[in-house]
Formats: structure tokens, C-alpha cells, sequence
């Protein structure tokens, strides 16, 4: 019989530090505030978020949504229409990214050494 210990992402053998990686990832910090205001299809999580690839999108997405922070919504119909929107545990998440998103738009300068 094994014993179910309570999450510690400092254990090195825990697997909460997966979740950790993933939060903690830059794509997935711009992908969770990006889907604040309702669903968005690819093509306008691309606009909006410059700089990132397909492949990397594609991926993140994938991952957020097995974490249970994303959903993807098939329409199933032809042409493909798909949509990703937040979770309750994604809403819940977004609002801790903005206090981090912010603090670094209040520090940037500070931390830089350069204008904003």
C-alpha cells in the first residue's frame, strides 16, 4: 500500500514542479491573460501574441489543455472551427499572471536599467 503525500514542489521527485514548468512557461504566461476576455481562435491568439510560432502555440495550447487551464472547443465543421477559452482553474490562474504582469510593467526599469 503506497501513502499519497500532499504536493511539494520543492521535493525534486514531485510531480507538481510539471505544473510549475508549465505555468511558468513565457508562451503560457502570454497565452492565459490573452484568453481573459472570452474564447479566441489561433489565428487571433497569433496576432496577438508577437513573436510566437505556430509550433510553439500548437504545443502550449496542447499542454494547457491536458492541465485542465485551457479548453478547446471543436465546432466540427468544414471549414475547421476551433476555439480555446479559460477553465474555472485557468480564470483562477489569469488573475495571479496579471499581478505578475504587472509588477513587471511596474519594475521594468528598475530591474533594466532602461526606459519603459
Amino acid at each position: 500500500m503506497s501513502v499519497s503525500l500532499p504536493p511539494n514542489p520543492y521535493g525534486a521527485d514531485c510531480p507538481s514542479r510539471k505544473l510549475l514548468e508549465l505555468i511558468g512557461d513565457k508562451w503560457s504566461l502570454l497565452i492565459l491573460p490573452a484568453l481573459v476576455d472570452g474564447p479566441k481562435r489561433n489565428s487571433e491568439l497569433m496576432r496577438h501574441i508577437e513573436g510566437i510560432s505556430q509550433k510553439m502555440l500548437t504545443q502550449t495550447l496542447k499542454s494547457l489543455e491536458e492541465a485542465r487551464l485551457v479548453h478547446r472547443h471543436d465546432y466540427g465543421e468544414v471549414p475547421p472551427r476551433v476555439d480555446y477559452r479559460l477553465t474555472e482553474f485557468g480564470i483562477s490562474l489569469v488573475k495571479i499572471v496579471a499581478q505578475l504582469d504587472q509588477w513587471v510593467i511596474d519594475h521594468y526599469e528598475e530591474i533594466t536599467g532602461s526606459e519603459k
